[in-house]
């Protein structure tokens, strides 16, 4: 029991770098916004999504909710904190009509946490109870989340491309959900080993792709508003 609660610590462990990584992803875009002191073409509703994607499995972390899931909520407070700062970067740049969609979108967010965080709470008087309504939320939000790969996998299929999909990229989004399908197969927890399968899938597809058209890719071809594109689609999904 000991071995295998170490073990399912170390590779929470694991699982919070690789993850730690992935939220450092949209640091470039956001250098990049910083510099032109504007958000051009770029969008905030991946930040927006993954800002509630975090709320929910934070509060899924809680002793309360589902106990003995520390590493959980390390990783999606950190990330919480990180897809915050980005949003803020993006509404000190943006035009008022992007800082007015925002503003709702965050207050939409915040209103909807504070009513599943009471009706939890109030409604819901056992940890199994809290954990199951919280953890079918998230898996619906994380399967949601998942819509952004594929778009980038369709232009992929389509160009013949893959200039616009990094490998490291997707080979972390693979490495992330495999390792958090071990983490939730430790101590069974299907609420994290559903949303990672599909994580770790979506990755390996993603590594095959570029497998399969590596060699049909023209480097030196510039497509700016393709980049543009997959920029705003390469959010990671698939956290725990």
């Amino acid at each position: 029991m000991t071995d295998a609660h170490s073990a399912r610590t170390i590779v929470g462990i694991i699982g919070n770098v690789i993850s730690f990584g992935l939220f450092c992803s949209p640091i470039p875009t956001m250098i990049k916004i910083w510099k032109m002191k504007s958000v051009s073409e770029f969008k905030p509703d991946p930040y927006l999504a993954t800002v509630l994607n975090c709320m929910m499995w934070s509060f899924y972390g809680l002793p309360f909710v589902h106990p003995d899931s520390l590493l959980v909520i390390t990783i999606n407070g950190t990330g919480l904190f990180m897809e915050l700062v980005y949003v803020t970067i993006f509404f000190i740049f943006a035009t008022s009509a992007i800082r007015r969609k925002i503003t709702i979108a965050m207050v939409v967010e915040l209103i909807f946490m504070s009513v599943v965080i009471f009706c939890t709470l109030y409604c819901l008087h056992t940890t199994k109870q809290r954990s199951m309504l919280i953890g079918i939320m998230c898996i619906v939000f994380n399967v949601v989340m998942y819509a952004s790969p594929l778009t980038v996998m369709r232009l992929v299929i389509k160009t013949k491309s893959v200039k616009y999909m990094p490998f490291f990229l997707s080979l972390a989004s693979f490495m992330n959900g495999v390792v958090w399908v071990i983490y939730a197969c430790l101590k069974f927890d299907p609420y994290i080993l559903i949303p990672n399968g599909l994580g770790s899938l979506s990755g390996l597809v993603q590594l095959i792709l570029y497998a399969t058209y590596y060699r049909t890719t023209n480097w030196n071809d510039e497509d700016g508003d393709k980049e543009k594109r997959f920029t705003n689609a390469e959010i990671e999904l698939d956290r725990a």
